[in-house]
C-alpha cells in the first residue's frame, strides 16, 4: 500500500456542484431513509479518490442499495474511516481547525448538541476564513453554495482530506 496525495479536491467540487439539487442515477437516493447527506458526501469524496475500501463492516464502499458500507451512509461511521489510524485503502483524513479547512473537505454538524447528524462538503473557502466564508454543497434539504452561517447548530467539527491510500 502508499500513500498518495492525490486527492483532486477540483473534482470534489465540480461534482457537488452537478448533484447538489439532483440525484446521481448510479446512486440510491436515502433521503426518505434517515436522510441522504452522508451518501452525498460519500459520492463527492469518491470523486476526488477514486478509491473504494471493500472491507466487511468497518470499510468505505457502494456496491448497490443493500451492498454499502455503514462509512458510506452513517455519519459517525463516515467520520470513523476517513479519520482511522491504520493504513488502509480510501481516503484519509484528520480533525482540523477551520482555518485549515479546504474546499472538498468535510464538516459535520450537530443540531442536537448529542451526535453528529449532517455531512455537508466543502466547495469553496474566502478570506478572512469564517462560516460566512465558507460555502457548502448537502443533501437532506439540498444546498449548494451555502454559507456554513446559515445552519443552527451546537456542535461542528472540520475533517480536513490529506490524501488517498491507493493499494
Amino acid at each position: 500500500m502508499r500513500f498518495a496525495a492525490n486527492y483532486d479536491r477540483n473534482a470534489v467540487v465540480l461534482y457537488a456542484h452537478q448533484w447538489a439539487y439532483g440525484r446521481n442515477p448510479a446512486f440510491y437516493d436515502y433521503e426518505h431513509l434517515g436522510g441522504d447527506c452522508t451518501n452525498f458526501a460519500s459520492q463527492c469524496v469518491f470523486a476526488g479518490s477514486g478509491v473504494m475500501n471493500f472491507t466487511p463492516t468497518f470499510g468505505w464502499y457502494y456496491i448497490d442499495s443493500n451492498q454499502k458500507a455503514p462509512a458510506w451512509t452513517g455519519v459517525p461511521y463516515f467520520y470513523n474511516f476517513l479519520t482511522r489510524q491504520g493504513r488502509s485503502v480510501g481516503p484519509m483524513g484528520r480533525d482540523s481547525t477551520m482555518e485549515e479547512i479546504r474546499p472538498g473537505d468535510i464538516i459535520q454538524l450537530s443540531f442536537s448538541g448529542e451526535a453528529f447528524q449532517h455531512s455537508p462538503v466543502v466547495v469553496s473557502v474566502g478570506d478572512p476564513i469564517t462560516p460566512e466564508n465558507i460555502l457548502v454543497a448537502a443533501h437532506s434539504y439540498d444546498a449548494d453554495n451555502r454559507p456554513l452561517a446559515t445552519y443552527e447548530y451546537r456542535d461542528i467539527r472540520f475533517i480536513h482530506i490529506e490524501g488517498t491510500m491507493l493499494p
